[in-house]
């Protein structure tokens, strides 16, 4: 973020809940797992800002989706998301 000029907030999504590890987990599961863990922190607002998630790894997204559902339920305009990695899905056919 500093080479481009973008501030980076690491400290605004909390994870609250300690939740199972994902990488055993099926689509399903996974989604189930991730259901109210994460927070933002207090005094964030987020209204009206384009973001970006960056994930190390992105298996079946579920992660993703939880943290960019709670940005623009709390009102974010859009949210990006960019992985590093992309494994296929536990549950896809060999």
């Amino acid at each position: 973020s500093r080479d481009l000029g973008i501030p980076c907030h690491d400290d605004w999504l909390l994870r609250h809940q300690d939740t199972a590890a994902q990488q055993a987990l099926d689509a399903k599961a996974r989604k189930r797992n991730l259901l109210h863990a994460f927070s933002l922190a207090p005094q964030v607002d987020v209204r009206g800002l384009h973001l970006a998630l960056v994930d190390d790894v992105l298996t079946t997204g579920a992660t993703a989706q939880s943290l960019a559902r709670l940005l623009r339920q709390a009102g974010a305009r859009q949210v990006d998301v960019y992985c590093l990695a992309r494994t296929p899905r536990p549950d896809a056919p060999p």
